[in-house]
């Protein structure tokens, strides 16, 4: 169950959004200050400025009646008062309107850009840890959250302190005593409606969080909707979820209750006021000589301020929502970057292609097991050279290929390219150095085209269409209702998985980089559609450092090199016949697959 921050988290985590929704404003301030002056200018008109003019007309009527004839030359002016002030006031009104849909616009596109920049920066370990739809809608709740703060600002916060700044600066002069017993039971409210404020924020960040558990639990089950059907799992599924929107409920129930509480506690004040200004209203002539005007001008002043203060209770719910809704993406965009460039990084420049892992130690620090998966590990791959790295699951192959690719960064040591340690580097330029070939092909849900020409943007078509050639991917595009325009569907789900590895090795061929990654790149072909593929590939290594991840041993057996690694260290380096001459660990893999012990 998510847990409510302290009082001294949450301020702090308030602050923070804060500071990011005036980031983005500032970038474009001038619609939000027009907003400003729009709601000073509507506010101040239409309620103030109209009630002192009827005011006015009254006081002049209680002085004596007025000829018909002398209706104009009396009462003109102020006729004229009130129609420029409503025009004013209105045209005030509409710019207002402007002026918040121009904030928000220019402000969710700010906002959007900085969290997609956040998150598609963030280290693959930070990206396991979490639910992508949680994720997802997290920045949707922070967006939310901006346009509902500006509109809470401009329609409810802003007019509520031009309600009170008016009211005491006109009426003061005219009926202090009334004034100072006023601002006291305003003071009061404002403190109730503080306090209350204070305690609602970690439960609406709680209901907040609860919410995003849900979506981060549908989102699981749609993407893996494949596994849940194949085993029967429906039920199961229903049931987390059905769990989680429970735990959404109460915790928008606990919210609810405080909000409530608040509601009343507030409502007590606002009857309270209320009860006072119509004592002063029914007895201000005749105990303190007040005229007519000045106490219709009192009584609806404070009416409008107290309507101005019945609508706090929900103007706080209002930010309590913002700020918890906003309080998880804040922490995220606050979150350090465990894999970041450093200050001005230079691109990497490739020329060689020669690799070198000096001295490395490296743990996975987010793991129970805090045991190294590399200690003091050395590696020289020369430039141009095809290395195979083999060993049992869980000796560190797949884990160096990170490394090189700097989604994790070593503790101790140095991974080198060319000579240039890669942590000084921009990670963009390594990468785009390096093509990377997983053992699950990532596709978008986007065409054929696009997924082959992710490698390259600005390929041609027929680039393409040779990429796909060369990875034995043409024949079975064409063979699709829209060839290379196919929707691939979300993660390649409508294609299979021999599919989905080819697209993703022309991927990797159109791309062209002088350092090459295969991480079970065959492992989910057939062996006729391997057989092409790998001659494909052996093509496109030519003249390339190639690192080779297998299990499959044939699939590194005419490689230069074979590095065998067990349990985090080099255990043997060699080539295929060398190893099997050797007799050791790689000769035992290498006996099991083939089935070569059968024969002794």
């Amino acid at each position: 169950m998510p847990q409510p921050s302290t009082n001294l988290q949450d301020l702090t985590t308030i602050k923070r959004t804060l500071y990011f929704f005036w980031k983005v404003t500032k970038m474009r301030p001038w619609p939000f200050i027009l907003g400003i002056i729009a709601t000073i200018g509507f506010v101040g008109l239409l309620t103030y400025a109209n009630t002192y003019v009827m005011s006015l007309i009254v006081d002049r009527l209680q002085i004596g009646s007025v000829a018909a004839d002398q209706v104009w030359d009396v009462f003109g002016p102020y006729i004229i008062a009130l129609i420029i002030v409503n025009i004013v006031g209105q045209l005030c009104s509409k710019l207002q309107d402007y002026a918040i849909f121009k904030t928000e616009i220019n402000g969710n596109y700010n906002l959007a850009r900085l969290c997609f920049n956040t998150l598609s920066n963030q280290s693959m370990t930070f990206h396991t840890n979490r639910f992508g739809g949680s994720l997802v809608s997290q920045t949707s709740k922070f967006m939310t959250s901006y346009s509902l703060l500006v509109e809470t600002t401009l329609l409810s916060l802003l007019p509520t302190v031009i309600a009170i700044v008016c009211t005491i600066s006109i009426l003061a002069p005219i009926v202090p005593s009334y004034v100072a017993v006023l601002t006291v039971m305003l003071v009061l409210y404002i403190a109730v409606a503080y306090i209350m404020f204070r305690k609602i924020t970690p439960l609406s960040a709680a209901a907040a969080s609860a919410q995003n558990k849900v979506s981060g639990v549908l989102s699981d089950a749609v993407t893996n909707i494949l596994a849940v059907k194949t085993y029967g799992r429906e039920d199961y599924e229903s049931q987390l979820f059905t769990d989680a929107t429970l735990e959404s409920v109460r915790a928008d129930s606990r919210n609810m209750r405080a909000t409530l509480k608040r509601g009343i506690m507030t409502s007590s004040l606002i009857v309270i006021i209320m009860s006072i200004v119509s004592v002063f209203t029914a007895g201000g002539n005749a105990w303190f000589g007040i005229s007519a005007g000045t106490l219709v001008m009192m009584f609806t002043y404070t009416y409008n301020l107290t309507q101005r203060f019945n609508m706090i209770n929900s103007m706080l719910s209002r930010l309590n929502k913002v700020f918890g809704d906003a309080s998880e993406m804040t922490r995220i965009l606050d979150e350090p970057r465990l894999v970041a460039d450093v200050d001005n990084a230079q691109p990497l420049k490739v020329t060689e292609g020669n690799i070198d892992f000096e001295h490395i130690g490296f743990t996975y620090e987010d793991s129970a097991n805090t045991t190294p998966v590399f200690t003091d590990l050395n590696l020289h791959i020369p430039g141009g050279q095809r290395v195979g790295l083999v060993g049992l699951s869980g000796s560190g192959k797949t884990t160096l290929t990170k490394l090189l690719l700097r989604l994790s960064d070593v503790q101790q040591g140095e991974v080198l390219v060319d000579g240039q340690d890669i942590s000084k580097h921009s990670q963009q330029s390594l990468r785009r150095q390096i093509a990377y070939v997983p053992q699950e092909a990532l596709l978008f849900h986007r065409s054929i085209f696009e997924n082959i020409a992710y490698g390259k943007p600005d390929a041609s078509r027929e680039e393409v269409i040779e990429a796909a050639k060369r990875a034995n991917a043409y024949d079975f595009i064409q063979a699709l209702p829209n060839g290379f325009d196919t929707m691939v569907g979300e993660r390649g789900i409508k294609l299979s998985g021999g599919q989905r590895q080819r697209i993703a090795i022309a991927r990797a061929i159109l791309a062209d980089a002088p350092i090459l990654v295969l991480d079970e790149a065959t492992s989910a072909l057939d062996s006729e559609s391997e057989a092409a593929v790998q001659e494909a590939l052996a093509n496109l290594m030519q003249g390339r450092t190639a690192i080779v991840v297998a299990h499959r041993l044939s699939t590194v057996a005419s490689l230069d090199r074979i590095v065998v690694l067990d349990d985090g260290q080099i255990v043997e380096d060699g080539t295929h016949e060398a190893l099997i001459d050797a007799g050791g660990e790689y000769a035992n893999l290498w006996n099991r697959q083939t089935g070569a012990f059968l024969d002794s």
